[in-house]
């Protein structure tokens, strides 16, 4: 699943830019592994490391890297705390956070998304989906591993009717969009789709940001799914 815009936070790298990545998981080994993947891409470093989420936290504080690539179970704090603290809206020039995890619960995914995560990818999902990953995240998209997303609006397509919610605060046209963007639908193909201009879908979602009082795109999503707009899986 991926989409674009940028997020509220920190904002799109420019062309050139070197992303700087905070690696936080409790074993040594996947932060090696991950520090070896991602030290080979000539738009990547990874500038420090954290066992557990309080550390992780602190040194995005002193290092403003980024990225942080965070797993979910860690000591102290777990990865969707870290996901909180690190992604919320009173957090200027807050950095991107990737979670990546053995754990792929559907509890974990939506609610890292919800929290602001710019993505949730597995670990067995390999190196490339990694630097993926990465790259859209910076890029301000949305990339969650190929199997959760199927399962996901799967669920959501069988899952019960929700209780009645109050007025849209969206348009028809933007309940459209934001249907779409919660199928994970580029800018660029949800134009396509509506037969209007890249520049007038970003505008569109910048629109439905403001008026969801959601910091990026994820947060649409999210609320598509809450309010059981089911998305239609792609092929």
């Amino acid at each position: 699943m991926t989409a674009s815009t940028p997020t509220t936070g920190a904002p799109s790298p420019t062309p050139g830019h070197i992303t700087r990545i905070l690696l936080a998981d409790d074993q040594p080994d996947v932060r090696s592994g991950f520090r070896l993947i991602l030290d080979s891409q000539p738009d990547m470093t990874v500038v420090g490391e954290a066992a557990d989420g309080a550390t992780a936290i602190d040194l995005a504080h002193r290092l403003r890297p980024d990225l942080v690539i965070a797993d979910i179970r860690m000591p102290v704090l777990d990865g969707l705390e870290v996901t909180r603290r690190l992604t919320g809206p009173a957090t200027p020039g807050a950095p991107r956070v990737l979670v990546v995890t053995t754990f792929d619960h559907d509890d974990y995914v939506r609610t890292a998304l919800r929290d602001g995560a710019c993505g949730f990818l597995l670990k067995r999902s390999g190196p490339g989906l990694l630097i993926e990953g990465v790259r859209a995240a910076m890029a301000g998209d949305l990339l969650i591993s190929p199997q959760l997303t199927v399962r996901l609006l799967r669920s959501q397509a069988t899952s019960a009717p929700p209780p009645a919610r109050g007025p849209s605060p969206l348009t028809p046209r933007e309940e459209e969009i934001a249907r779409l963007v919660a199928e994970g639908l580029t800018n660029a193909e949800i134009a396509a789709r509506l037969f209007i201009s890249a520049g007038t879908a970003k505008t569109h979602i910048a629109h439905i940001q403001a008026k969801l009082k959601v910091r990026n795109r994820v947060g649409i999503a999210a609320w598509s799914w809450e309010t059981r707009d089911p998305p239609q899986a792609r092929p």
